[in-house]
């Protein structure tokens, strides 16, 4: 039989705890997508929200609920974000507006010609209030990889031989440093909501304060875009293309190819959701390691570290 979210008694149990939920008749629908939470939209009479339910094993991967709550509502505060109906502390639940629109796709990031919409967003984000804690791949990776050592939990093939590049990386983009700004660190195609006037960003599991080139060179990343597409989303954001930047975008889209590997590692060991999260490891990792090995790497780290 077909799993039907409306009659699950756990999900009922868990809206049963939200306030404005709580006795009242709702139909309730199973939003695709979420990899660390169950997502349901509940409507009632009046209207639709989304009820973010965290999944067991979201510990070991710095997710902190309670921040996610208050950079959601920072979100939210910059116009970009769904507003913050309610939060339930146990079980951790959090209760976001719903919003109609088109969820985007990886195809609609590469083929829409959206990108100058979505530099807008993320800057719009960037410009908001700042976040409650900070976020740096170069700390979550090597946390990520002692949980995995230390539940022995699966590694790729050579992970540990590239410990040196990602050094490498991290001097070259320390030698211009930039100030850090509210990110949401996990700009998934499915992150994006066009409500044909604005996209909205949404998901804030991630969110921190960070280098900005991360959020776009971490959008490149996992949308898998072209080259000249990062040259596209780093103007649009810049005002200006700036080789330098997009260097330093495609250094941290590299980074997070590297840590988000672990982050897979990991769920394909804990999580209870029906997806191959090996899988969706391994097609990262095999993309990085075409980066560590590709002759141009040297000339990227470069790049990096001067002015246009």
């Amino acid at each position: 039989m077909a799993h039907d979210p409306a009659h699950d008694p756990a999900h009922d149990a868990a809206l049963d705890a939200v306030a404005c939920l709580r006795g009242r008749e709702r139909q309730v629908e199973e939003l695709s997508g979420g990899l660390t939470n169950v997502n349901v939209k509940v409507t009632t009479e009046d209207g639709s929200v989304v009820v973010r339910i965290a999944q067991a094993g979201s510990e070991l991967l710095a997710i902190d609920r309670d921040a996610e709550r208050r950079n959601s509502e920072a979100a939210a505060e910059a116009g970009v974000g769904a507003p913050v109906i309610e939060y339930v502390e146990d079980p951790r639940l959090l209760v976001v507006g719903f919003i109609e629109g088109h969820t985007f796709t990886d195809d609609d990031l590469r083929d829409g010609g959206h990108l100058t919409r979505v530099a807008a967003a993320c800057r719009q984000l960037h410009e908001g209030p700042r976040f409650v804690n900070e976020f740096d791949m170069f700390e979550i990776q090597p946390r990520y990889l002692a949980i995995a050592h230390e539940h022995g939990f699966r590694l790729p093939d050579r992970y540990e031989e590239f410990a040196d590049q990602a050094q490498q990386i991290k001097r070259a983009l320390g030698t211009k440093p930039v100030a850090t700004v509210p990110c949401n660190n996990d700009l998934l195609a499915g992150n994006f909501i066009d409500d044909g006037q604005k996209i909205w960003l949404i998901d804030y599991e991630y969110a921190g304060n960070n280098d900005p080139c991360f959020e776009l060179g971490n959008l490149w990343s996992e949308a898998n875009l072209a080259d000249e597409q990062l040259d596209e989303l780093m103007e649009a954001y810049d005002g200006e293309l700036l080789r330098h930047r997009v260097a330093r975008a495609r250094l941290w889209g590299l980074m997070s190819k590297y840590g988000w590997t672990l982050w897979g590692s990991i769920q394909s060991s804990v999580s209870t959701i029906d997806f191959d999260f090996w899988e969706w490891a391994m097609e990262k990792y095999d993309r990085a390691v075409a980066e560590f090995d590709d002759p141009g790497f040297e000339k990227v780290l470069e790049q990096a570290t001067r002015d246009d």
